[in-house]
């Protein structure tokens, strides 16, 4: 199996899990700075990796 795909499902998993993390933080939030900046950045990084994911796993050719 090909290590890039490998990598491009792990991306898109800790993509997957850092967005569901925003949105638990999202539910369970006060008005505080801290959960917003926490918001912002498990957001931004959850996205990213998930996009990266996604990505990699699309444009790695299937060879036998």
């Amino acid at each position: 199996m090909n290590l890039k795909r490998i990598f491009g499902a792990l991306l898109t998993a800790l993509g997957i899990g850092g967005l569901i993390y925003t949105a638990v933080l999202f539910v369970n939030s006060s008005d505080s700075n801290y959960a917003i900046k926490s918001l912002v950045v498990f957001g931004v990084l959850g996205i990213v990796f998930f996009i990266a994911g996604i990505s990699l796993v699309r444009t790695t050719k299937d060879e036998a």
